[in-house]
């Protein structure tokens, strides 16, 4: 069960670093018409660092998306074996150019999101 969540996180990880592409409008132009420019990714920690008690990967990307995660096994070979995931993301709107970051633990008693646009 724990390599089944570490492959998914691994592949949940590869699968956020994919390219995208961000909509520019042009200058010129109404703002209707846009130029899509690729979205690169502009920094990386390895993520070669996925092993059977935890792991640690993030990424930030030239559309100013930024994600960071670790995970940690807690109580390993016993029944309250668990994985605690705790991490960030943040993104800008493309409408309102407004940055939304988000913290989060994610662990045996579910998903914890903390930001300020988040309800409390």
């Amino acid at each position: 069960m724990m390599k089944l969540i570490v492959a998914l996180a691994a592949v949940l990880a590869v699968a956020c670093a994919a390219p995208q592409v961000l909509q520019v409008p042009l200058a010129h132009t109404s703002p209707i018409r846009v130029q899509e420019q690729p979205v690169v990714l502009v920094k990386e920690t390895p993520s070669d660092n996925i092993g059977v008690d935890g792991y640690n990967f993030g990424y930030e990307l030239s559309n100013g998306e930024t994600r960071q995660e670790s995970a940690q096994l807690k109580n390993a070979g016993t029944e309250q074996e668990a994985l605690v995931v705790t991490g960030s993301f943040s993104f800008v709107d493309q409408n309102t150019g407004v940055r939304y970051s988000v913290r989060y633990t994610a662990d045996e008693n579910g998903f914890h999101p903390e930001g300020d646009h988040i309800p409390a």
